[in-house]
């Protein structure tokens, strides 16, 4: 008897054949080999075993071609399983079980849900390894009704009291949402192990009912049931999800006495535990005291620094890891994703997704969701969409995941219709999916659409779902419904803390800051324990109220709690003193912050932006970037409000240049603050063609561009564009109504802003607030209807406030008024006593009346009390660098220069025709002193400095604190004539373009 003998990695394998005898001898071995193969998941010497046999045309048994099906699934190759099966003259329940498993295995579960319906078709009957595996791919797909036509089959077929089928069909109940289905099968299940006790655990754990989980385990306990390391793992992580350190220690002392703490998934557990508990060192000791370290006890860790907003350290672990020659698993991969959407950036993302794609782990439909998510919380949804587009197997939760990504970038109307597209596909969305949904909906402002998606909620019986009732709570209260807000709110059969909080953010976000702040107290009343979102709730409640003293209550409870740390809540507490007016504590609470995130930083640049301080929001914003820290599109919003600020038109470019370069040109949020940033800085027409190439529009996009115009002075085109945004379905909102009557105010449509101010409540239901009263009173004032506006502030339904009395001080002064002027300042000194505008208007109406023994007066009131009058300054831009002028100011280096430009000037205007109105002169003196006074105005010199420290023809742009005097108005038209420049101006009222003598404002402002 002659056998060839044949070399296959460390093995000798007689694998050519003689004679009968010998031939199967080999094909006795042959299985043997592969099964160690298969162990080893060694393709090269499986892929040589397969080769011999078709080399020596060895005639493979049924189990040798099963052993290669199991062999290539094992390893990734799929496809070759699948030539292998489909050659295969005949097959058994074992092969089809085996290409099954094996594509669920590899990320296909379509492919083995069409599988199974075949194996049917031809007459096999599938075993409970059959059952388990179709019940794993619809687990995957997340398809409840499936997963129930799968349970009826089990029971026709006799296998309802298979533990190990009952088990898995438990997990798959759980994975597809529907814990009740699942426990009723627990439930039902006469003979349970420990497998379906766990099963049950892990599965309320996966739908967020840890409690549920923690009772289940004690009744187990209670029932003699042994826990193994599934259970443990399970209830673990229940604790972790609690937060329950107490609960976790007493679990911990228990797997000790069962002999279980060296259990590698146990002790991973473990240290996931105690990291989400916030016990981070912990967590570190049980970590680092493991005998044997694998991908699970790695990754946890990874996890539990993210969890705990340590993503730079959890990003040094992960190359720590791979240097220690353990390689990334799926779940790892997962974790360290979330650290590069949260923490670290975009760039880090896009080396983990190539370091993804060489391992290939892009198969891993968790994998693939983790990198869409990332790459929409990085703000990069091109990216995303497509990565989604190349997954060829997509489930629920990828769909949701793409959904949610156009939500949180602003892209809701492409959210909405990713959903649609989802449904037409047959696809049953889940809490989440409508969650999703619903926050577009409410982020449009979409009241009609979301009532759309309330009704598909109630059919699919999700309306009892704690995660979906908060989001109609958020969309009810974000399309300005908070009374239909609070009506589902009290009719959730069940109300936790998510709930809570979305009612108290509801109330804040609806201006009822008082009843945010009651509410928060009912909800600790009933033990209901606020987490970090609900604190930054009340904390914007108090920043909305102004409520400094509750607001540093709340910063000494969240320090007593130990949330200080939280990105969330110190990014709140920095809002909520920045809003307060408490700059110098919110920069202090940023300070102290160890672990800034994007966040972070946003919310301090912002602070600075909303308070004035728009030099330092640049200067923070600048340390920003040399920090490493990636801006986002609220960045980018809160830094162009400082460039607007500043009318700081090349910064704004500037900053406009590195928001094309981050992709983020096309967020609506981004867009819109580009449009206000060009119309603040003078440029309309910048405003309009970033207006026009935004590849969708909100309604804060189509107020900052009707702003715009309203402000410089284009009623008719704000007009048309009301018009236009309301003929495509967008409806207005309170902020568009204050700028319709600003635009009307601005060219004197007396009729037309009386209508629109009508309609405001009767065709709009819209409630008219102080902001609209101002405008209206702003309007009838500017055009002489003095009366009027009186009569109007009369018949408001509220108390007028110090805005409301000034606009119409205001008009007092343009026409003189004195006796009326005199009695609309007496209301606003009861209201603001210390408001120095309020004195200095009624001195200017005394003024220009030549009542100048009243003017004294008023100025040794003044002098009594302590008010001190905001001196009027102009500001120009130069090489970024801004230079600020007062009147008859010669602080400046320049000022000889300064000074003799502007004497040039004034001498060519006059010979162009200017005359000098000695009325905006607003003090007691002789006519030469006047002209000296009017000639030095602040605006005057900063014009002269831009004409000396610009090229000619360069457009001049000047920012100033008070109404533009109105002699300086006259001889800037004649500054623009006779040098041929354009100059522009933004005073208090609005926006003034001089050229070649005239002004844009028509002399109307």
């Amino acid at each position: 008897m002659r056998y060839r003998c044949y070399a296959i990695g460390t093995s000798t394998v007689n694998a050519s054949v003689v004679n009968e005898e010998g031939n199967v001898l080999v094909q006795h071995k042959l299985p043997k080999l592969l099964q160690r193969c298969i162990e080893s998941r060694n393709m090269s010497e499986g892929k040589q075993v397969h080769a011999r046999c078709l080399k020596d045309e060895i005639e493979a048994s049924i189990v040798i071609w099963n052993n290669l099906i199991n062999l290539y699934a094992n390893c990734g190759q799929i496809e070759y399983g699948r030539q292998l099966f489909d050659r295969m003259s005949q097959r058994n329940v074992v092969s089809w079980t085996l290409i099954i498993a094996g594509y669920v295995q590899n990320g296909q579960p379509h492919e083995a849900v069409k599988l199974f319906h075949e194996m049917n078709q031809v007459g096999i009957r599938p075993n409970h390894f059959t059952l388990t595996a179709i019940a794993r791919a619809l687990s995957s797909l997340a398809e409840l009704e499936k997963c129930k036509v799968l349970h009826a089959y089990v029971i026709k077929a006799g296998f309802e009291l298979n533990i190990f089928v009952g088990s898995v069909l438990i997990d798959t109940y759980a994975k597809c949402t529907s814990v009740e289905d699942a426990r009723k099968l627990f439930d039902g299940m006469p003979d349970s192990d420990i497998v379906v006790w766990s099963a049950m655990i892990v599965g309320y754990v996966q739908n967020g009912q840890s409690e549920d989980a923690v009772k289940l385990f004690r009744q187990m306990q209670r029932e003699g049931m042994r826990p193994n390391r599934y259970t443990f793992a399970g209830v673990l992580n229940s604790c972790g999800n609690l937060l329950s350190l107490e609960w976790g220690e007493e679990v911990h002392a228990q797997l000790i006495k069962f002999g279980l703490e060296s259990e590698i998934s146990v002790v991973s557990s473990l240290v996931d535990m105690y990291a989400k508990c916030g016990n981070m060192e912990t967590a570190l000791q049980v970590f680092e005291r493991m005998p044997h370290l694998d991908v699970v006890s790695w990754t946890a860790v990874i996890s539990g620094y993210v969890h705990n907003g340590r993503g730079h350290e959890a990003m040094e672990l992960f190359c720590e890891m791979q240097e220690a020659g353990m390689n990334p698993n799926q779940y790892t991969f997962v974790n360290i994703l979330r650290a590069c959407a949260n923490f670290v950036g975009v760039e880090q993302c896009k080396q983990v997704h190539a370091h993804i794609a060489k391992t290939g782990h892009e198969i891993y439909r968790t994998v693939g969701s983790a990198l869409v998510d990332t790459y929409n919380k990085c703000g990069y949804i091109e990216e995303a969409q497509r990565l989604f587009d190349r997954i060829p197997e997509r489930n629920l939760v990828l769909w949701t995941t793409m959904i949610a990504g156009y939500v949180q970038n602003g892209f809701c109307k492409s959210g909405l219709e990713l959903f649609h597209k989802m449904q037409q596909l047959g696809l049953k969305p889940n809490h989440y999916t409508f969650a999703s949904v619903l926050r577009a909906c409410g982020s449009m402002s979409a009241m009609k659409e979301g009532k759309i998606v309330h009704a598909c909620i109630i059919r699919n019986g999700f309306e009892s779902d704690t995660a979906v009732g908060s989001a109609l709570i958020d969309m009810y209260a974000k399309c300005g419904s908070v009374k239909e807000a609070c009506k589902w709110f009290e009719k959730m059969p069940e109300q936790n803390v998510i709930s809570w909080t979305a009612m108290i953010t509801g109330y804040v976000q609806n201006g009822h800051g008082e009843e945010a702040l009651q509410l928060f107290k009912e909800m600790l009343q009933v033990g209901v324990k606020p987490n970090e979102f609900t604190l930054a709730g009340f904390l914007s409640a108090c920043a909305s109220l102004v409520v400094l003293e509750e607001g540093k209550g709340a910063h000494a409870h969240i320090i007593k709690v130990g949330l200080e740390s939280n990105v969330s809540v110190s990014s709140a507490t920095v809002d909520m003193y920045v809003k307060c007016g408490d700059i110098e504590n919110a920069r202090k609470v940023f300070d102290q912050t160890l672990e800034r995130d994007v966040v972070s930083w946003t919310t301090m640049v912002s602070g600075y932006a909303q308070n004035g301080y728009s030099e330092d929001a640049l200067k923070l914003f600048y340390q920003m970037q040399e920090a490493g820290v990636d801006s986002n599109q609220y960045t980018f919003s809160s830094i162009l409000k400082a460039s607007s600020s500043l009318v700081s038109l090349d910064r704004g470019k500037q900053i406009h240049a590195q928001i094309l370069k981050y992709g983020l040109n096309s967020d609506i949020s981004v867009g819109s603050s580009l449009v206000d940033m060009y119309a603040k800085c003078g440029s309309i027409e910048d405003a309009r063609c970033v207006f026009d190439k935004m590849p969708e529009h909100a309604i804060v996009s189509w107020n900052a561009i009707i702003t715009g115009y309203a402000q410089h002075g284009h009623g008719i085109e704000a007009l048309q564009l009301f018009e236009k945004m309301q003929s495509i379905g967008m409806q207005p909102d309170h902020i568009t109504f204050v700028s319709v009557l600003s635009a009307c105010s601005h060219v004197g449509m007396v009729n037309e802003g009386r209508h629109f101010f009508d309609s405001i409540s009767r065709d709009y239901g819209i409630e008219l607030t102080v902001e609209h009263y101002s405008c209206m009173v702003d309007l009838l004032g500017r055009a002489g209807c003095l009366d009027e506006a009186m009569d109007l502030i009369n018949k408001m339904s509220f108390e007028p406030d110090a805005l409301v009395w000034g606009t119409l001080l205001g008009a007092c002064r343009i026409y003189n008024n004195v006796e009326l002027g005199k009695r609309v300042a007496e209301n606003i000194f009861e209201l603001e006593p210390q408001a120095s505008a309020t004195y200095v208007l009624l001195s200017n109406i005394y003024a220009a009346a030549g009542r100048w023994d009243d003017v004294a007066k008023i100025r040794t009131t003044m002098l009594e009390r302590g008010i001190r009058k905001e001196p009027g300054h102009s500001q120009i831009e130069i090489k970024n660098s801004l230079h600020t002028f007062v009147a008859e100011d010669r602080s400046h280096p320049q000022s000889e220069e300064i000074y003799a430009k502007l004497r040039e000037l004034t001498k060519q205007i006059k010979e162009a025709g200017y005359v000098l109105d000695p009325s905006f002169a607003l003090h007691d003196m002789e006519q030469e002193q006047k002209e000296q006074c009017l000639f030095h105005h602040s605006e005057r010199l900063a014009i002269a400095f831009g004409f000396i420290s610009t090229p000619p023809g360069t457009t001049i742009r000047i920012i100033k604190n008070l109404r533009v005097c109105g002699d300086c108005h006259t001889a800037t038209k004649f500054i623009s004539k006779i040098s041929e420049r354009k100059i522009i101006v933004r005073d208090t009222n609005r926006y003034h373009h001089f050229e070649d003598g005239l002004c844009s404002c028509g002399d109307y402002w």
